[in-house]
């Protein structure tokens, strides 16, 4: 064995194929062999030097692929046992100082050991890959019948071995750490040699290394991780452990976090940290590629783990490693946020007294600042990673309050990023900067604008007067501005050095600056200066006397001043040094010290106060984007701002409560869980609830049952003060969600009723929360108000209801919970609401309530809701309001000292009376604001008020008629299908089938009836019949509306107007007669709130008779254009239900929907947005109107200006995602070209093109087709531009295979007619400029001639 070369073998074995063996041997056929050679080596390990034996293994190895596993079993146990003997006896020589000759000799079996190993592993690795692991199963037999065949199988399965290499890794990588505790340079005289011996033993370690699933193994990690240190401390192995880490680096993702463990296992081990700092030396010399993502990836992993693991390594190389934060690899860049957050984490908590605190403060402040810099990274991986790390390192003890007022500002900036996961990171962030803020420690936790405040205030005016006190003394020291100086120094230090020499700790803490802790410090050296203060002794000097002036404390008696004063005195006049009175000077130096400490007490204070209010400042000023948030398309950024919200309310902000009811209204959202970043995320609604339940419904510890019931009645009670309509209907699905789930306590709803009917004067706001909030719990349990009713009537339809109209309004609110709140199931006839008799004590509280004097506008909503109830729960409602109208009338009317005419005769008298009070509510327009009128000069007296009152209560009742003829025509639709189906079980089953269909014709056709005449009584009967009561007051509001110089009452106005349009609903021949007047007062009212309701009315009427809307359509859409911005939201809000739901037909007028995309007010323009989102989804909708949305914005008086064009278009062509839309628009707007002389509209026209994705060759063969519609066009700059920017997109979305010549011709031909179109304006010009003067010079000679 002599020619035995350990690298020659090493290069021969890549390639089996041409490998020679002298004496190759069939290993499968001559099974004895294997067993000769294992043989062989247990007698005497150097045996493996023996050629045939050396042959055998290399047979046995190189036919592996074909061989059971119990013959690589063997083998490897073989070569183990020898190669550990070997190594063992080798070692006994090298100790024993044998001769070198001798050492030698073990050169050539440790190599062929080393040899046979490595190529073991790698032979076991493609065993292991083949499968074959698990079937080492011998050749079944055949089966045996009858005696002996039970003990036969159970045999055979015992002599099953199964062979698995994961198992023997752990085995064969300790047997190869311990072959790299030999001495190799006594063995090895070379330097190559050894290497190449060393490489050969570590090799199948880094060949281990490669598999992922075998790294997941501890062992197998630990056993590589040992190996690999061995060698690099004891056999020089750094440069080849270099590339091979390196090397896995870069191809092994997975090696990423074993690579870094494996370099901290040798720094700190093994102290060895050489390997690890040129490792980091070559990766910062390295550059990566922007478009690579799996080597960045994987460097940055490593970086960051070795960071965590050992960030002084880390720190060392720091300068050379910040070349990475401009790579064009983001992932190198994330790494490098990340590990300038551990580093400020390790240089902030170590305790070295050696480098100094300023040093510290030095590095951490540099370190911030790169890491603030990254917020404006284009990569919001980076930006997120920023975030991140702020948010650990804002957990840490040190609360750095310098850098996270810069933070603060930047991290509310990312609030508006564009990316989604950058703004959801910096809610999280927020959220934890609230819960870890430094501003605890003197006031508690909370962060209440109003009380830091109020804390400043007191703090600023002490400050204020300790200042003016101390200059305002006349100058008693030999240099008085030294003290002050000083005294500035300390304040610009922000208290690094403390005054008191008692409480002096300047090393205790954060470097950057505790301020809390120094002004705690400042606080209790007070406290104990104040003390020493009452004693009779002097209290010893602080430091050494400065010359500094004395100042009196705020408590101070006036003897100790007048002491002061006449001590000044004696120290002016000079005495000699027998009369220096030492005590004297001793207690002026003690107080001076004493009231220099307050002063910097104080200052610190402030300075700790004006650090707080900007960062609670701060955080109000990001409340209106995380409002906005709420409504996010991002669940995500949903969830986090709802945390925010809750626990910015637990630290009393008061930006809170803006967000937690604005959060109610995601009530409504669908609740579905999803996934996100690989977290699981919890609905929105469910999410929700239990923000609400940890807010007001939770339990506060130690506390009694009486108190948590009445916190939690009180803070259900709060949620409705100052709520509006819409924030009161979310609230009221919450409440009813949670008392479905029986998560509000009886307790509590027994409270609510308490504060409701308590007879103490309580604030009206309180028992008007406590009935909403009961009426709202009784959606789900309708037990709670059924129970109560006597308590209702008494409270809120009586005395306490009269007072206070809305407590009677939302009374009757609850009062309508007894029929209960099952929904009408589509088609269903069944009607489960439940009616009460008219008698009932309800109806009759009802009345008295409508009817009770008052001049309050609250009545409308009170009268409004105890109709709806009526006409609920009565049988028969119309008997009541009946009555209600008559009695009103009667009140209006009362004036006429006639006697009662017949009936016919009464009407038109009432009409005239009517007309005759309406010239006395003109007569009285200057006391409108009452409701009251003059007398008129017939003598009648006229309230405007009271026929405010009549007027309404007639327009309500008739839409609520509508309402109660369609459950007239229910029941009696039911009633004739039970009668049917009870008369089909009666008959005869003999008759057959035949007399069953008819049965059923004939029910259908009483339906129909029934219908019919329902709807007859709505047409003919309700307005025009000759008994209807309704039909006596139409003429008169039709009247009052149409004659607005005549009744000018606001008032009267707005209820006649209401009126109408409820009116108009009731029959189609009514609202014909009336659209115009309707339309007219729409167009000319100056009051907003008539213009809204007509706008909202027009919508229902829309509903009713589409048809008569379909024709006006024009007019409603005028009140896009108004300037009132609650009548232009209900204007597109009636727009988008009517056209969404089909009602109207669109005529080209999306224009002025469109317009409303870039309104100034936020609200009208995500209106508009979701409109067209939800348009878009219908069939070409936007497709088919988008020409007349471009001419409408671009042409004409309704024109834009051309950025608001352009970003009307940007979003309205968004929605253009088909190829054959955007072929079909290309056609259309190069014909366009064709129609114009105007530029603007060329710049329009290619604008649009440009919007479009061109991702189809279709497309572009449009664009050159239409080439003769716009070459004189492209002269103009802005025009040729746009052409540009769609051959770039095309160039994009070009397929790769297909070459370029049909674009690059386009290109050459656009840039001809260009340089063309210039050359013929220029010539144009030039001949304008020639005519001109040519004219110019007759207009001369004709004057020269006339002369």
């Amino acid at each position: 064995m002599a020619d035995f070369n350990l690298q020659d073998q090493i290069q021969y074995i890549q390639d089996l194929s041409t490998y020679h063996i002298p004496n190759e041997i069939d290993v499968a056929d001559d099974p004895s062999s294997i067993e000769r050679a294992v043989e062989a080596l247990a007698e005497n390990s150097d045996a493996i030097t023996d050629p045939e034996i050396f042959d055998i293994f290399r047979s046995v190895l190189k036919q592996s692929d074909a061989l059971r596993g119990v013959v690589l079993s063997k083998t490897l146990d073989s070569l183990s046992s020898g190669f550990i003997a070997e190594a063992e006896a080798t070692q006994t020589d090298v100790d024993t100082g044998a001769d070198p000759h001798q050492c030698l000799a073990h050169k050539t079996p440790l190599e062929v050991y080393a040899f046979l190993v490595l190529w073991f592993v790698i032979a076991a690795e493609k065993f292991a890959a083949g499968g074959k692991e698990t079937e080492d199963v011998p050749p079944a037999a055949k089966p045996k019948r009858g005696r002996g065949a039970k003990k036969a199988a159970a045999s055979s399965s015992r002599n099953v071995e199964r062979w698995s290499w994961a198992d023997q890794i752990p085995q064969t990588l300790a047997l190869l750490s311990k072959i790299l505790r030999l001495s190799t340079h006594k063995i090895w005289t070379t330097t190559a040699e050894r290497d190449t011996f060393v490489n050969c033993v570590t090799r199948p370690a880094y060949h281990i290394m490669e598999s992922e699933l075998y790294m997941k193994n501890n062992d197998i990690k630990m056993g590589v991780y040992k190996i690999i240190c061995l060698a690099v401390k004891h056999h020089g192995h750094g440069f080849g452990a270099q590339i091979s880490i390196m090397q896995c680096l870069q191809y092994f993702e997975h090696l990423a976090e074993p690579m870094a463990e494996v370099l901290t296992v040798l720094s700190k081990e093994f102290d060895h940290s050489q390997l690890a700092e040129e490792i980091l030396r070559e990766i910062s010399s390295k550059s990566f590629n922007g478009q690579d993502t799996k080597g960045p990836r994987s460097f940055s992993r490593f970086l960051i783990r070795l960071a965590d693991l050992a960030p002084r390594l880390i720190l060392k190389q720091f300068a050379l490693l910040l070349a990475h934060l401009d790579s064009e690899a983001y992932p190198m860049r994330v790494a490098l946020v990340e590990i300038i957050g551990v580093l400020v984490k390790e240089i902030s908590s170590e305790e070295d007294e050696v480098e100094g605190r300023d040093n510290r403060e030095r590095k951490i402040n540099g370190l911030f600042e790169l890491l603030l810099e990254r917020f404006l990274d284009l990569s919001s991986y980076v930006r997120v990673k920023v975030l991140n790390t702020l948010g650990k390192l804002w957990d840490l003890r040190i609360k750095f309050p310098k850098q996270r007022q810069e933070a603060t500002v930047l991290v509310i900036a990312a609030l508006e990023d564009k990316a989604s996961s950058v703004r959801r990171y910096a809610i999280v962030l927020l959220t934890k900067m609230i819960l870890t803020h430094p501003y605890g420690m003197m006031y508690g936790g909370t962060l209440s604008l109003g009380e830091w405040e109020k804390r400043y205030e007191d703090i600023a005016g002490q400050l204020k007067a300790a200042e003016g006190k101390e200059t305002g003394k006349p100058d008693e020291e030999e240099d008085p501005e030294k003290g002050g100086d000083e005294v500035d120094e300390e304040e610009e230090k922000g208290g690094d050095e403390d005054e008191d020499e008692e409480d002096e700790d300047e090393e205790d803490g954060d470097g950057d600056g505790e301020e809390e802790d120094e002004v705690e410090g400042e606080v209790k050296a007070e406290n104990d200066d104040d003390e020493d203060d009452d004693l009779d002794a002097s209290p010893k000097p602080k430091r050494s006397g400065k010359g500094k002036k004395v100042k009196k404390e705020p408590g101070g008696s006036p003897s100790k001043k007048a002491d002061k004063k006449a001590k000044s005195k004696r120290s002016k006049a000079k005495p000699r040094k027998s009369e220096f009175d030492l005590a004297a000077v001793s207690q002026e130096q003690a107080i001076e010290a004493l009231d220099l400490a307050q002063i910097t007490r104080l200052r610190l204070t402030k300075r700790y106060l004006t650090d707080a209010l900007s960062f609670i400042r701060q955080i109000h000023g990001a409340s209106d984007v995380l409002c906005q948030l709420l409504a996010s398309t991002s669940k995500a950024e949903v969830l986090e701002s709802m945390e925010f919200f809750k626990v910015a309310h637990e630290y009393q902000l008061e930006i809170a409560e803006v967000g937690i009811k604005r959060m109610v209204h995601l009530i409504w959202t669908k609740d579905n869980t999803t996934v996100e970043d690989g977290k699981e995320l919890k609905g929105i609604r469910s999410r929700l609830i239990e923000c609400y339940r940890a807010l007001y419904f939770e339990a506060i510890p130690d506390a009694e049952p009486k108190q948590q019931v009445n916190r939690i009645a009180k803070n259900m009670i709060e949620l409705t003060y100052d709520a509006t309509l819409a924030e009161l209907t979310s609230l009221e699905e919450l409440m009813r969600t949670m008392m479905d789930d029986r998560q509000i306590h009886s307790d509590v709803i027994t409270k609510l009723w308490q504060v409701y009917s308590v007879d103490k004067d309580i604030p009206k706001a309180q028992r008007r929360g406590a009935i909403i909030i009961l009426g709202m719990l009784a959606l789900a349990k309708r037990e709670i108000v059924t129970e109560r009713i006597e308590t209702l009537l008494k409270v809120g339809l009586g005395s306490l209801g009269k007072a206070d109209l809305t407590l009677a309004r939302y009374t009757c609110v609850a009062l309508q919970r007894i029929s209960g709140s099952a929904k009408k199931i589509k088609g269903s006839l069944a009607d489960t609401n439940m009616r009460l008799a008219m008698d009932n004590p309800i109806f009759s509280r009802l009345r008295d309530a409508i009817e009770h004097p008052c001049q309050s506008k609250d009545w409308f909503g009170m009268a409004e809701q105890a109709i709806n109830t009526i006409y609920l729960l009565g049988e028969q409602p119309d008997i009541l309001c009946n009555s209600l109208i008559k009695n009103f009338t009667t009140k209006v009317f009362r004036a006429r000292p006639k006697s009662t005419p017949p009936k016919d005769a009464e009407t038109v008298e009432s009409t005239e009376t009517a007309a005759d009070a309406e010239a006395s509510v003109e007569a009285g327009e200057d006391t409108t604001t009452q409701g009251e009128a003059t007398p008129a000069p017939k003598g009648d007296v006229g309230d405007a008020f009271h026929l405010s009152q009549l007027v309404f209560i007639v327009g309500h009742v008739a839409i609520k008629h509508i309402v109660y003829l369609e459950l007239v025509e229910r029941e009696l639709k039911r009633r004739k299908d039970e009668a049917a189906k009870d008369k089909q079980r009666n008959k005869d089953s003999t008759k057959g089938n035949k007399d069953g269909e008819e049965l059923d014709q004939v029910a259908g056709n009483a339906e129909d009836d029934i219908g019919d005449v329902i709807l007859g009584i709505r047409e003919r009967e309700l307005l025009y019949g000759p008994q209807s009561l309704l039909a006596v007051f139409g003429p008169l509001i039709v009247h009052i509306c149409g004659s607005p110089k005549k009744y000018k009452n606001q008032t009267l106005r707005t209820a006649a107007t209401l009126s109408l349009s409820k009116l108009m609903c009731v029959s189609s021949h009514f609202c014909e007669e009336n659209l115009l007047l309707l339309f007219k007062i729409l167009e000319t009212s100056r009051d907003p709130t008539i213009r809204s309701n007509i706008v909202i009315a027009l919508g229902d009427v829309a509903v009713c008779f589409s048809n008569m809307i379909d024709e006006n359509s024009h007019k409603l859409y005028e009140g896009l254009s108004d300037k009132n911005l609650v009548v232009k939201k209900h204007t597109l809000m009636v727009l988008t239900h009517l056209i969404l739901n089909g009602m109207v037909k669109v005529k080209g007028q999306l224009g002025e929907m469109a317009k409303c995309l870039e309104d100034e007010d936020s609200r009208i323009a995500d209106l508009a947005k979701l409109f067209f989102t939800e348009l878009s989804t219908k069939d070409n909708a936007i497709y088919n109107n988008l020409p007349d949305v471009i001419s409408h914005l671009s042409v004409g008086e309704h024109a834009v200006s051309e950025e608001v064009f352009q970003s009307t278009m940007k979003y309205m062509f968004s929605f253009i995602e088909k190829d054959k839309q955007a072929e079909n628009i290309v056609d259309k707007l190069c014909q366009r070209f064709r129609l114009t002389n105007d530029e603007r509209q060329w710049r329009d026209i290619a604008y649009c093109l440009s919007l479009l994705p061109f991702k189809s060759e279709r497309s572009m063969k449009k664009l050159i087709e239409g080439l003769p519609a716009y070459q004189d066009k492209l002269h103009e700059e802005t025009v040729f531009m746009r052409f540009n920017e769609i051959l770039t997109k095309a160039r994009a979305n070009k397929s790769a295979n297909k070459p370029d010549t049909e674009l690059k011709e386009f290109e050459a031909i656009l840039k001809d007619f260009k340089e063309k179109g210039e050359e013929d304006q220029a010539l144009e010009q030039d001949m304008q400029a020639k005519t001109a003067a040519a004219k110019k010079k007759a207009t001369k000679r004709s004057s020269k001639y006339s002369r």
